[in-house]
């Protein structure tokens, strides 16, 4: 190995030699996430439960997830180079160059961002046929709404097939109970309707132009392990072991993925905290870890609660604030305690400053880099003094 095993403490460790069955690590911020996982795929491999490449680990970011690959070949014996460790639509993207042809796909597809999706729908705004959705002083007024409409269905697994049956059956429904009052509820069922048509039409422009866009690499992915069991066993088989880093930020299709590789040795160790979440605009949820408890009744828990990265001062004050969240928070819904205790000998008064204007507070930061920058270039005497002393406020501004 390259370099010395980390210095764990006991709820790092626990994770870490975690061995058989799921487990659910709170890891709050600065408590070492990254750290366990790696060191974890470490042990895994020294020990001989499983090879590099027979571990599947997965977070959101592409920083994220090159982060932890360069610390895992960083620490792994030489010559393990084929390590799973990316983003889900990373994951899903490679799988689907493997295996496209086995759910009809062309495997040199093209994936489209938002504005390329943007764009497509533009060019093709006549075969939508919209009606409520089509402003009479701007056609392309609803298009990006449009857009984040069918991403989030395919955050829930919702195929254009499912969407419209759906509401066929509310337009039977509205049938069979109407009465004199029911016009805007007929309305409401047509603008669905109407979604579903459009969700439709997407979908097939995306198919005949050979191209995805990246809710499709998590849909189609599930779709090919449900269709296609050999694959699926391939890849359970394949996998011994799977972890998955944020996981306060996974959505329901990315956890029907999770669930369905784990299968059935069920090494699943999830490391999340819904406090850090970021993604619920995509459909993240902290239903989720509330669903693994569910999922996963046996599974260990395992709260991560020494903070490495800021003094105790910090951590008061923004455990205080966060309780402002509750009842709608883990710590609150399954009885754990997430207050973070520093590991840090360090002094970290709290400074509130206010500004007038962005460009006030932009100079302001501007200043203080610039002397941190100075302090850099003198002893390290001075510097300490400085970070333990108060940052003096600028004009205009208060400090509390």
């Amino acid at each position: 190995m390259s370099k010395e095993k980390k210095q764990l403490n006991t709820e790092q460790g626990k994770a870490v030699l975690h061995t058989d069955g799921p487990m659910l690590v709170v890891a709050g911020a600065g408590t070492g996430k990254t750290t366990i996982l790696v060191e974890r795929l470490r042990y895994l491999v020294e020990q001989k439960l499983a090879r590099g490449d027979e571990v599947l680990l997965l977070t959101f970011t592409e920083k994220g997830a090159g982060e932890m690959e360069d610390r895992a070949l960083d620490i792994l014996p030489y010559g393990y180079f084929d390590l799973w460790i990316s983003t889900f639509h990373g994951f899903c993207e490679r799988i689907l160059r493997e295996h496209a042809l086995d759910i009809g796909l062309s495997p040199d597809f093209k994936i489209l961002n938002s504005t390329e999706q943007w764009i497509l729908i533009k060019k093709n705004l006549a075969l939508f046929h919209l009606d409520y959705y089509k402003p009479l002083g701007n056609p392309n007024k609803f298009i990006y709404e449009l857009v984040k409409h069918f991403s989030r269905l395919k955050d829930e697994y919702i195929f254009p097939s499912q969407y419209s049956r759906f509401c066929a059956q509310l337009k039977n429904n509205e049938k069979d109970t109407s009465s004199a009052s029911d016009q805007e509820d007929n309305q409401e069922i047509d603008r669905y309707l109407e979604l579903a048509g459009a969700y439709t039409t997407y979908n097939k422009l995306l198919l005949e132009k050979g191209v995805l866009d990246f809710g499709d690499l998590i849909t189609y992915t599930l779709k090919l392990f449900e269709t296609r069991p050999a694959i699926l066993k391939f890849y359970r088989e394949k996998f011994k072991y799977v972890m998955i880093d944020e996981f306060q930020d996974t959505n329901w299709s990315q956890y029907a993925l999770i669930k369905l590789l784990a299968l059935p040795r069920n090494n699943l160790l999830v490391v999340g905290d819904d406090d850090q979440s970021i993604y619920k605009f995509r459909g993240a949820s902290l239903s989720n870890i509330l669903q693994f408890k569910d999922d996963y009744p046996d599974a260990k828990e395992n709260v991560l609660t020494m903070n490495y990265r800021s003094g105790q001062e910090i951590l008061d004050l923004a455990y205080k604030f966060i309780q402002n969240n509750n009842p709608n928070r883990l710590e609150e819904k399954i009885h754990i305690n997430k207050r973070l205790l520093s590991g840090r000998d360090v002094k970290s008064e709290v400074g509130h400053f206010s500004f007038s204007s962005v460009v006030e507070e932009e100079e302001w930061v501007i200043g203080q880099i610039k002397n941190i920058k100075k302090m850099s270039q003198m002893p390290i005497g001075p510097i300490l003094r400085f970070w333990s002393e108060p940052i003096p406020p600028p004009m205009n501004t208060y400090q509390n």
